[in-house]
């Protein structure tokens, strides 16, 4: 088969690449027969390209999981993302499992890509620093960003939301973004020079930010390895952070010496390890007791107490769920009711075992209203969910697990800090850069008020499944 040469708007034509790849994977083209090219490169004498004929029919089905990837993979800046993409896509289409082994070359390669584009995305939104300029229009923002990856379009809308009522600029060396307070439109690429060195608000924030320096949480590799020196420049309190971590080790003795540990406090402080931290099951002990008495929200008044997490310290696998039901309101213990048997069940079912799982719920708290003798579950609200995610937070921090299998939207938010919708994201693991990986599933209390019985063994079969993706987690060394 000739070669087929498919020319891209540019870099970042994600939309483009997926037109293409939908018809080419519907015509049965290999990977090895296709040639991507963008940019300059697609108007070159000898590359003319071959109009793609319209998919006739429906799509190729490809799991959603899939799409997400590829949306982000193919920002990177990696001449070979196109090729490696749908080279995947022709895999997954047909064999929608292999995205599930992450040892596979292809999936482990594509999944390197978006996690470097994420982190990508993720410096912009951190260090980008807008300085005052003044046109005939009025003030105007400018900023400088060098990014890794081709970024721009993607993130630009998160300035749009957070800098909504101002009229600002973020030039870049290929693509320049411009918000005017009503839209949003894309130029080309600019340079350094384009952009003004500082503004007179700079001497103040340089002023605060030295003030607010903590010489005593200051973790020299961790700030490097989050905010790399590449970004020092653009950012005007750079001036100031050697000399503050020249001075950190003196201002930490300064500040020790001046406020001594009281002799009546120092006799109750808790046990300590030689790391100088309590142990997980310490922690977890410790927050229990410190969430028995939780009144951020009103739950607490009406429900018989706080129904906290339970599990082995060392748990590789975070189960959460929703809420405590009537029964665990009552025991004080989660899962303990006809959701957490169901559950207990399946898990057994995929090789999950509970006792090696730790179990906690997105809200600690029974929601409930009173119908006569019974007490009929409320689905918690944003500000519930809000207020006890920081339990959900430390309960993370403590276990360090590699896994958080979040069952239900109410969880999936939790875990997320976003709306989840779990059908989009369902069947797949999440890779998060800033903390465990994440997998979505059901509530088995959806499946116990599934009044078909046939729909109802489908369900149950597919949450199974959900748990042996988890149980992997157990497996792996």
């Amino acid at each position: 088969m000739n070669a087929r040469r498919v020319a891209l708007d540019g870099p970042a034509d994600v939309a483009g690449w997926r037109a293409s790849a939908r018809a080419l994977l519907a015509e049965g083209v290999p990977p090895s027969a296709v040639i991507w090219t963008t940019g300059a490169e697609s108007h070159d004498l000898f590359a003319a390209s071959e109009a793609l004929p319209p998919v006739a029919g429906p799509p190729p089905s490809v799991p959603r999981a899939f799409l997400g990837l590829a949306e982000t993979a193919l920002l990177h800046s990696d001449p070979e993302r196109f090729g490696l993409l749908y080279r995947l896509l022709t895999r997954v289409a047909a064999d929608r499992w292999v995205l599930q082994d992450m040892a596979d070359p292809d999936v482990a390669r594509s999944n390197a890509l978006a996690k470097a584009v994420r982190r990508d995305k993720h410096k912009m939104t951190a260090f980008v620093r807008f300085r005052e300029m003044t046109t005939e229009d009025g003030a105007c923002f400018v900023a400088w960003f060098e990014p890794e990856h081709h970024i721009v379009e993607a993130t630009a809308p998160f300035f749009v939301r957070r800098f909504a009522a101002m009229r600002w600029s973020i030039l870049t060396p290929e693509r320049s973004a411009h918000w005017n307070g009503g839209d949003l439109v894309f130029g080309d690429g600019a340079s350094r020079a384009d952009a003004p060195d500082g503004d007179a608000l700079e001497t103040v924030w340089r002023a605060y930010y030295a003030s607010i320096f903590n010489p005593a949480r200051l973790k020299v590799a961790a700030m490097r390895a989050e905010m790399p020196k590449k970004y020092w420049r653009n950012l005007p309190e750079a001036s100031l952070i050697r000399p503050l971590i020249a001075q950190a080790a003196r201002a930490t003795a300064d500040m020790v010496a001046a406020a001594p540990l009281p002799e009546k406090r120092a006799s109750r402080q808790m046990p300590r390890t030689d790391a100088g931290l309590l142990p997980p099951e310490g922690v977890l002990e410790a927050l229990r007791a410190e969430a028995a008495g939780c009144r951020a929200c009103p739950l607490w008044g009406p429900a018989t107490q706080t129904v906290f997490g339970e599990g082995p310290a060392d748990a590789r696998v975070m189960v959460v769920g929703e809420q405590p039901g009537d029964k665990e309101d009552v025991a004080g213990r989660p899962f303990v009711g006809p959701a957490g048997a169901l559950f207990d069940r399946a898990a057994k079912e995929a090789g999950l075992e509970r006792r090696k799982v730790y179990v906690t719920n997105a809200v600690k708290h029974f929601k409930f209203e009173p119908r006569g003798k019974f007490r009929l579950h409320k689905t918690p609200g944003p500000t519930e969910i809000a207020a006890c995610r920081s339990w959900l937070e430390r309960e993370t921090m403590a276990l360090k697990p590699r896994l958080i299998v979040a069952m239900g939207a109410t969880a999936a938010r939790a875990v997320m800090g976003r709306v989840v919708k779990i059908g989009e994201s369902r069947g797949a693991v999440l890779k998060r850069d800033d903390g465990p990986d994440v997998l979505v599933t059901v509530h088995p209390s959806y499946l116990l008020r599934m009044p078909d019985e046939d729909r109802q063994r489908t369900e149950y079969a597919r949450f199974v499944d959900d748990l042996r993706l988890a149980a992997l987690s157990l497996r792996d060394p």
